[in-house]
This record gives C-alpha cells, structure tokens and sequence, in this order.
C-alpha cells in the first residue's frame, strides 16, 4: 500500500512525473545506444551481397521515381505468417547498399523484398502494362509507358559515383565500364563476362522483348535481382552479433 501511495504522488506532481519519466528514458536510450560505440559494425556481411549493376540501379531510380515504394514494402518482418507468405526474413546486409532505404512502413501491395524470380519478364511487362490482366483485384494504376521510355545510360557512370561518395564500393573499373555494361546486360547477344565478373549473379537478357533498351528493361532488371544474392540455403547467423 505504502507504494501505491508515493506512486499516487508522482502521478499528481506534474513536473515530479515528467522528471522521472525522462529518467526512465533516458536510462533506456543509454543502454541501448552506448553499447553500439563499441561495435565495428551493426551489420553482418553476408555472402553473396553486391552492389547494383547500373541496369539494376537505373531501374531502381524508376522504381523510386514512379513512387512504387509507397504501396510496396521490401521488409519482410520475422513472423511466422510473413515468413510462410514471403520468405525469409529481410536481413539488414541485403539493404547496406540502399541509400535511401526502400522498407516502407505500408504494403497496398505485397511486401517484393523477394520478388526475384517469382515471376517471369513476360509476367512483369504484363503486370505494368495492364496490372488488372493479371492481378484482378488490383488497385495498381499502369505503368505501359515505361516500355517507351528508351535510355542509353549517359549519365549512368555518374550516379554510380555519386553512389560511392555515400559508401557503396563501386570501383574505378566498375564506373569506367558503367555505360557499357548498363547496355550489355538487356542484349543477350552482348559479351557479359565482364559484366558477370564485377556482378556476380546479374541476370543478362532482354528483359521486355524490345529492340530498344527501356526504362521498362531497368525496372524488370531491377525486380528481378530482388531477394536472390543471399542463398539462404546456407545462411547461418553470426552467433556473436
């Protein structure tokens, strides 16, 4: 009872609260925030994690661009009923190249962290095209003009560098041969070593069936990759993190 009583108190004395309340927070922000000074990193490397090809990346301004971030998250939650619908867990590794970070905070639509390879090319185009064709409850407005949109990667080599300037290791090679592999990688008939060497597990065809390299190529390209550099497989957690 004598507890109930001073806690009676602090809850009348306005100002006594709002002290102790800051306390309590404060206590929780130190220790929570104070251990991660000593941390080298907060993220665990995890193989197979590469920075975007500069197809992948163009497609990812798009992706940005048209707002599809707002009604798609790409962060799957470890619960068991997003697990089962969508995948593994999102680990944070998969996003360390992402600048901004695409997790979203709402899903319209479903949750595309591993939309990669669900789907076919043909899916997709489909899917922009007329998303209603496919999807019938669809809300999703369309996107058919992205297959008029031709690009030629002029600039890509620069926003490859901008991307460096902000951390992801995007190497002298990678920038001096950006324009090139941004083509190579939707013309099948293309030498992609040299593209497969500086990104591995990069997917080189022509994404929308087209003759001209379009900003539909880059999304599909983009959507494609998501979710498949981890092989989870053989993932296992660093037990020291």
């Amino acid at each position: 009872m004598s507890i109930l009583k001073h806690h009676k108190k602090i809850e009348k004395h306005a100002t006594l609260l709002l002290v102790l309340s800051f306390l309590v927070v404060s206590i929780g922000g130190i220790v929570q925030i104070v251990p991660l000074f000593y941390l080298e990193n907060t993220i665990e490397e995890v193989e197979g994690v590469r920075p975007f090809s500069p197809l992948e990346l163009a497609g990812r301004e798009v992706y940005i661009r048209e707002g599809c971030y707002t009604c798609h998250s790409q962060m799957i939650r470890p619960m068991r009923d997003e697990v089962e619908r969508y995948g593994h867990y999102s680990l944070a590794a998969e996003s360390m190249y992402d600048h901004p970070f695409l997790w979203g905070s709402k899903r319209t639509g479903p949750d595309l962290a591993r939309i990669g390879g669900r789907y076919s090319d043909d899916w997709h185009v489909q899917h922009m095209i007329d998303p209603q064709s496919v999807v019938p409850e669809s809300i999703m407005p369309p996107y058919g003009f992205l297959m008029d949109r031709v690009i030629d990667g002029e600039h890509i080599a620069d926003l490859l560098r901008t991307y460096r300037i902000v951390g992801v290791p995007y190497t002298d090679e990678m920038i001096e041969n950006a324009r090139a592999d941004f083509r190579a990688q939707a013309n099948p008939d293309a030498d992609h070593s040299g593209l497969l060497e500086r990104y591995p597990g990069a997917q080189t065809r022509n994404f929308d069936g087209q003759p001209e390299l379009t900003e539909m190529d880059a999304i599909i390209a983009y959507m494609q990759v998501l979710g498949t550099l981890v092989d989870f497989s053989t993932f296992v957690p660093d037990p020291q993190r």
